[in-house]
């Protein structure tokens, strides 16, 4: 770019201000005129503003741009300059205040609006359009003024000129069709007037607008054809509408009304003689309704006659419609009349017919529905509704089947599918529950209905055999099922357990069958009689099979005995736990009057295997270990294989032996420092359970922990052991020993207990232990059920500063998103880990990940089972923030860890750092 050149332009007197900008629209120069307007500091100011104004530019002659100042807003104009190769070098920002800026600015106006300005000299015949910005005039250039108007509407157009031309009063205006560049016409709609004349009159210049018109064209070429297709409708629906003007009373009838009532050719009644052509009882009605009208304002419609004679009468619908003024008086009635005779008659005809049909169907109790294939909409019969037990109202197919069992539901569906595909019709035996909850069985045909000019339909007809079906069911009843308690009898068990035992060998399956052996009850049914031995069994039977699955098999066997087969079992142990849920259901006493009845139950346990493949020998074994019950002393149960047995009682010792541990003072704690990196810093404390029982001796926690989960005592046992260990830290805390914080391991169980959270708070406070200062370890899989139970719990932790931490990280489900979500403030680094890290680099790296990733969160991280030196020196250059392990200290009791706190250092083992590690177990609590 020329400098020179720009500086002699900006020097040289002109009307506008003008200023130079560079490619990203900063100021480079300006002329007096803009600068006396303050442009540049606008332009500057305002510059990331006016970005989508330079980017309309690219490409463009000029573009508009508006730019705020001090004194209010200058609309100017802004231009690309561009180098010899055509780039873009700068911007161009010109200002200039005069009526031809005003005058473009009208015009811009005037096109955005859609109309375009045309000069006509009328002695040249010259016609000058201005430049079309819209598409939709987009007008063929043109000599003459008459050169581009469709023929059609040439004459009419040239009258209308010629008579502006020669009176000359008021302005030309003329619709016409013209010629696009695209060669399409376009309705226009052509405005002007003559501007200037000869000296003897004549005119010489015309100027004007074309607007454009032809969407409202094609409105209006769309409501003619809506008319005349209304018009046709009301003729084939034996419609015509009518008015009544107040002032006068006059009423009009329109050509379509006067053929619906049959005066078609025939001149109508005028004034009030048409009233003459309704009988008393009509006349009356539209008395009543008219009177209505101007009380209301407002009716609607209604039925009346017309004819007086009863052969020729007509009936006929009527809808009203008042007009009222501003002041609410009645100006209008608008009214519209079908003849409905036909209707009235053909409705007539099918109610005689459905009435007719209505009869036969509860004579043969035959109910009948159709349901449209696409919408699924549903019409029913009377004795239909009868069927099912419903009141007579719209039911759709969905509400209809969810009345129908599950298995009935995806046999009628299945059906609906097949036939649509073009299958035969079908024959289903269904079965569903009334509303009052009686079953119902349905024998249903289900056949396709094509018939032109209607939808597809299926057409269901349903018979009611509900009475055929429980004869047959209680005679299969008499053959396989035992009449006193209604479950299967020995007959029907053998067949149904043959079928299970096959199915579940050829799956692979676990099969268990339990022997159930009442006790006591022999002597009940001796002393108080059979009546109320069968009232026992039978009370007996309903609670054992409320303990069941549906998938299980239960049958009585003889006499006081009940047999159970459960399938798809997923462990073996699962079938002890049935066996105590059916003595458990028993412990409830029963009454009969003023009498007592208790009884328990001897179980025997038999599982499915090569030896016991079929009936009678997985019978035999069950039978064996019912008596093994019996001889452990009743109301229990036994399995027959002797492995599983031995760990089955030793789990069942354990369960039973923890039932009351805490009040037996069975549980201890021992406690094992973590020390801090960092010299001169107290340690934490960790503590640990231990349980001693007299009978089982000493127990480890990963063999008694998760039975104390699942057997419920867990919760007990943690309250326990954080009421101790706050009133143990409390006594710490008063003989003046120093240390950080105390831990407590916490179990999942007790996290997803409501009001954990506030008990803890209340254990702390009733101990004197401040809450920020207890830790609650934590394994991964704690933290994977994010439940709002688990999210409140860690919230009254939070509120309350109490700190958590992740205990074996790394071994787990490792997700970042629990880390990241829950207040967590320490991980703990497995001990798998830290023996592996001096042998294995990949284990040391992994150590070195879980410190980085620690810090990262803004967690502390504490490596645990440190045994070596070695170890503690790699973990400390690796950044570990805390140790612990038996380098330090193993599990002490109080009276050692008090030691330790005073000594300050670590109590060496004499044992080998190997058997050390043999003896160190981790609790899971």
């Amino acid at each position: 770019m020329d400098r020179g050149l720009i500086a002699t332009l900006l020097r040289h007197p002109l009307n506008a201000a003008v200023v130079l900008m560079d490619r990203e629209g900063q100021p480079l120069a300006a002329n007096s005129e803009a600068r006396q307007l303050g442009l540049p500091g606008s332009l500057s100011h305002y510059n990331a503003q006016l970005e989508g104004t330079r980017q309309r530019a690219r490409g463009q002659d000029v573009v508009a741009c508006l730019l705020p100042t001090a004194s209010g807003s200058l609309e100017g104009q802004l231009s690309e300059l561009h180098a010899a190769d055509g780039s873009v070098q700068g911007y161009l920002y010109t200002f200039a205040n005069s009526s031809e800026q005003r005058s473009s600015r009208w015009l811009q106006a005037m096109q955005s609006a859609g109309h375009r300005l045309w000069d006509w000299d009328i002695g040249a015949d010259q016609l000058v359009h201005t430049r079309a910005d819209a598409p939709q005039l987009d007008i063929q250039p043109a000599q003459g003024a008459f050169q581009n108007v469709h023929p059609d509407d040439l004459p009419a157009l040239r009258a209308a000129v010629d008579a502006h031309l020669r009176e000359g009063e008021g302005p030309l205006s003329c619709e016409f069709r013209l010629r696009q560049t695209d060669g399409q016409w376009r309705w226009v709609l052509n405005r002007g007037r003559v501007v200037a004349r000869t000296s003897d009159g004549q005119p010489q210049r015309m100027v004007g607008t074309y607007t454009d018109i032809q969407p409202q064209k094609e409105l209006e070429n769309e409501l003619r054809a809506q008319q005349a297709l209304l018009q046709r409708a009301q003729r084939v629906a034996g419609m015509g509408s009518w008015a009544w003007n107040a002032h006068g009373g006059k009423l009009e009838w329109s050509v379509e009304l006067a053929t619906a009532l049959g005066w078609e050719g025939e001149a109508l009644p005028q004034g009030r003689q048409w009233l003459r052509q309704l009988p008393g009882e009509a006349r009356r009605q539209l008395f009543s309704q008219w009177r209505r009208l101007q009380d209301e304002g407002q009716v609607g419609s209604f039925d009346l006659a017309w004819g007086r004679d009863p052969l020729y009468q007509q009936h006929l619908r009527v809808w009203l419609e008042a007009e009222n003024d501003g002041a609410g008086r009645l100006q209008r009635v608008l009214g519209q009349v079908q003849n409905i005779s036909n209707q009235r008659r053909t409705d007539a005809l099918i109610r005689w017919r459905t009435e007719l049909l209505n009869r036969v169907s509860a004579l043969g109790r035959i109910g009948g529905c159709e349901i449209e294939v696409e919408t699924r909409l549903m019409l029913w019969t009377e004795e239909c509704y009868r069927i099912h037990g419903l009141r007579k109202a719209p039911v759709t197919l969905d509400e209809a089947l969810a009345l129908y069992t599950q298995d009935s539901r995806d046999n009628f569906e299945a059906a609906l599918t097949r036939i649509a595909a073009g299958g035969l019709p079908e024959q289903l035996d269904l079965c569903f529950y009334r509303p009052s909850g009686q079953r119902i069985w349905v024998q249903v045909l289900v056949e396709l209905d094509r018939r032109e000019g209607l939808p597809e339909r299926y057409v269901v007809l349903f018979r009611d055999t509900t009475r055929e079906r429980e004869a047959d069911e209680r005679l299969e009843l008499l053959a396989h099922y035992d009449l006193l308690t209604g479950l299967p009898n020995r007959m029907l068990l053998r067949e149904q357990a043959g079928e299970a035992m096959i199915e579940a060998r050829e799956r692979g399956a676990i099969l268990a069958m339990l022997f159930i052996d009442l006790d006591g009850f022999k002597s009940i049914n001796d002393t108080f009689g059979h009546a109320t031995g069968d009232m026992l069994l039978k009370a007996a039977a309903s609670r054992l099979h409320q303990n069941l699955r549906n998938a299980d098999l239960f049958a009585r066997f003889n006499g006081d005995e009940f047999i159970v087969i459960l399938r798809n079992l997923a462990e073996p142990d699962d079938a002890g736990h049935v066996a105590r849920k059916l003595i458990a259901s028993l412990a409830e006493p029963l009454y009969r009057d003023d009498v007592t009845l208790k009884v328990g139950a001897s179980v025997g346990i038999a599982l499915q295997d090569e030896t016991r493949n079929d009936f009678d020998s997985l019978l035999r074994a069950a039978d064996a270990a019912m008596h093994a019950a019996k001889e452990a002393g009743r109301n229990t149960y036994q399995y027959y294989s002797q492995d599983a047995l031995v760990r089955t009682q030793r789990r069942l010792d354990i369960e039973h032996a923890l039932h009351g541990a805490v009040e037996r003072d069975e549980f201890s704690l021992v406690y094992q420092p973590l020390v801090d990196s960092r010299e001169g810093q107290p340690p934490s404390i960790e503590a640990l359970l231990r349980w001693s029982n007299p009978k089982l001796g000493a127990c480890a926690p990963a063999e008694f922990i998760p039975i104390a989960e699942k057997c419920g005592e867990i919760v007990r046992i943690g309250d326990w052991v954080l009421e101790e260990v706050c009133r143990q830290a409390r006594v710490w805390e008063q003989a003046g020993l120093q240390f950080e914080r105390i831990a407590v391991n916490v179990s999942a169980i007790q996290l997803r207990e409501r009001g954990f959270g506030e008990r803890v708070v209340a254990i702390c406070k009733q101990q004197g232990w401040p809450a920020h200062r207890l830790e609650l370890e934590l394994t991964e899989s704690a933290l994977i059920r994010d439940t709002d139970t688990l999210r409140q719990c860690f919230d009254i932790f939070e509120q309350h500063d109490i700190p958590l931490a992740v205990d074996d990280f790394g071994t787990g489900f490792s997700n970042l998103h629990y880390l990241n979500r829950f207040p967590v403030q320490r991980l703990k680094i497995d001990r798998s880990f830290v023996q592996g890290m001096l042998h294995d680099a990949g284990t040391a790296e992994v150590t070195q990940a879980i410190v980085h990733l620690g810090h990262a969160l803004g967690m502390r991280v504490v490596a645990e089972g440190v045994e070596t030196q070695a170890e503690a020196a790699m973990l400390q250059r690796q950044g570990c923030d805390a140790l612990q392990g038996y380098l330090f200290a193993r599990p002490l009791r109080p009276r050692d860890m008090v030691q330790w706190l005073k000594n300050g250092q670590v109590l060496s083992a004499a044992a080998h750092p190997g058997q050390l590690a043999n003896e160190y177990v981790h609790a899971s609590l």
